[in-house]
């Protein structure tokens, strides 16, 4: 496994309050990582500083195998360098079916090649039927996404990130509002998506975290308190304290 995603010594202040302080963090690829921590520990503005949100008062982002600096790229530069989030609440095209959505997804990333050659119809079905086969949306294809459960409408947006195979991918509280059945849906999905990709899952629930089986971080007051196994982190004595607010 290389490193992927490279944060050192990040800080990030909003109006004389510390956001992250001298953050540093690293992602392998492929690699399934949860960051979880209380409200305020800087999780999202983690997520804001890696996608090009937010720009930091020091230190470094670096990117990929040639070692690449986000900090001077925007966000739809960035987007295209293969970083893709979801936000904790879907946003789909309601009135399009699931394949028009996975299919506006796809666009983005056509080549000018792709049109010259008309490479584009067979491969853009089959794509289309391999992310929704991923994502378990197959039989509701020619659904409208307005009619889909608030759980399909999640692993919609996430397949709409997949579409455009990026190689970090980062989620927003993937398990938000949804039943048993599709909790375990989405642990599965992200679990295989992180076997060719990085996946950054930042989630409040434990119960969730301790099924992706994974690598934690844990953030406090905007830094690193502990990282490794969630049993490992759980039993130490600073994250203890952070949760239970002593």
């Amino acid at each position: 496994m290389t490193t992927l995603l490279e944060v050192s010594g990040v800080s990030v202040t909003f109006d004389g309050f510390r956001a992250i302080n001298n953050l540093s963090i690293q992602i392998a690829e492929p690699e399934l990582r949860a960051v979880i921590g209380p409200n305020g520990a800087g999780k999202t503005t983690f997520m804001d500083i890696v996608t090009g949100k937010t720009k930091p008062d020091e230190g470094r982002v670096i990117f990929g195998e040639k070692s690449v600096s986000l900090l001077g790229m925007s966000e739809s530069q960035i987007a295209q360098a293969g970083i893709g989030r979801k936000f904790q609440k879907p946003t789909v095209f309601e009135a399009q079916t699931v394949r028009e959505n996975i299919a506006m997804a796809l666009k983005n990333t056509r080549g000018p090649f792709d049109v010259l050659f008309g490479r584009r119809a067979d491969n853009r079905e089959e794509r289309i039927r391999e992310v929704s086969d991923e994502i378990g949306l197959t039989d509701v294809l020619d659904q409208p996404s307005g009619a889909l459960s608030h759980g399909q409408k999640q692993w919609l947006e996430i397949g709409m990130l997949l579409a455009q195979d990026p190689r970090l991918l980062l989620v927003d509280e993937p398990a938000a509002g949804m039943t048993p059945a599709e909790r375990e849906h989405t642990t599965n999905l992200l679990m295989r998506a992180a076997k060719t990709r990085a996946v950054v899952v930042v989630e409040h629930d434990m119960e969730f975290v301790r099924r992706l089986n994974c690598k934690v971080t844990v953030l406090h007051e905007g830094a690193v308190l502990a990282e490794g196994s969630l049993d490992h982190v759980t039993k130490n004595q600073d994250v203890i304290d952070v949760y239970l607010g002593r």
